[in-house]
Order: C-alpha cells, then structure tokens, then sequence
C-alpha cells in the first residue's frame, strides 16, 4: 500500500487488520532516526546509512527508495518467509517502491491511499507535530507528484473517512486472501 506521507497508511493498516485477521505487516527499514514512541524492529528497522547501503549492494531489499532525505525499504526476507509459508503480507511503501514491487512481484495488490484534498493532507501532516516547515514543504511537493501515480495502481481509496476506508482496505485484502487461497 502506498500513499503520500501523512495520508494514514499506518492508520490504516492497523484496522484494516484487525478487520481481516491472517495479513502481516512487513516492517520496513528506515535510515531516519527514530521518534520518541518508536522502537527498532517494531515501527521500522532502524539503519545507519552505511548499513543500509551495504544492505541495499547485497540486494537485501525487495524494494528501497530515498525519501524526504531518508531511505526507507522493505527487506526481502520480511516478505519472502511469510510467503513462502502461505502468508499475506501487506507492505506500506512509498510510490517509487511500489512501482518496484509491480516489477518485481506482477501478482501482488497495489493500493493506493490517497488524501481527500491536499488541504487536509496538510493539515495531517502539521497536526502530527513530528515534522520541521521544510519538512512539511518537502513532503507536500512529493505528494503532489505521488497522486499523479494514482492510475498505476489497482485501487485507490480515498481516506475521508478513516473507518470507512479501514473497511475498504480490509475488504481489498480478504478478497487478495481469498483468490491466494483458491487459485
């Protein structure tokens, strides 16, 4: 699932999963440095540049991008052992890495979250506190790109109502579950 940063993705995964039991999150690696709430192996593995460069010549990355003067990716094992033992995996990925995942995985979902307005995209990201007026300017500039991936992607849904798109979402992955299972 991809989406610009702010637009709820973790939100929505969160409850989208409670929804549809049996779909695990991969948890992404990140060169940012953690937030105050945030723990390593929980939120994001956490890795200096020089590691996630290393990683990233080794093809340990299923996917990775630079973000917003980070990198963030997903590694490969976080997916390819659950898969391998029958296991849905939903990733929260950046455009870019999606675009990556098609590549590499034609079968996977791709879904793609979007903002009711850029107003209220913006008003997200100033309300979460966690980044500098640059930051904000950054991420608003990327965003604006990123919808323009939209047609790319399998479904989009729209977050203006955020149970409402966590049952969209739920829905969307007991349906992937479901073909997974009966090919």
């Amino acid at each position: 699932m991809a989406g610009p940063s702010g637009v709820g993705k973790g939100t929505l995964i969160a409850r989208a999963r409670t929804l549809a039991p049996g779909v695990e999150l991969a948890t992404s690696a990140t060169t940012r440095p953690p937030r105050e709430d945030e723990r390593d192996g929980r939120e994001y593995h956490f890795l200096t540049a020089a590691e996630f460069a290393r990683r990233a010549a080794s093809g340990d990355f299923l996917e990775h991008v630079s973000y917003a003067g980070n990198r963030y990716g997903t590694l490969r094992d976080e997916v390819e052992r659950r898969l391998a033992d029958g296991r849905s995996v939903v990733l929260e990925i950046e455009v870019a890495g999606a675009r990556e995942i098609r590549r590499q995985m034609p079968d996977a979902v791709l879904v793609f979250v979007a903002p009711p307005t850029m107003a209220d995209l913006e008003a997200r990201l100033r309300g979460r506190r966690q980044n500098t007026e640059t930051e904000v300017r950054d991420r608003l500039r990327i965003a604006a790109e990123e919808l323009q991936a939209q047609p790319e992607f399998d479904h989009v849904i729209t977050n203006d109502d955020v149970d409402r798109a966590a049952a969209d979402l739920a829905a969307l992955m007991r349906t992937a579950m479901t073909a997974k299972e009966h090919p």
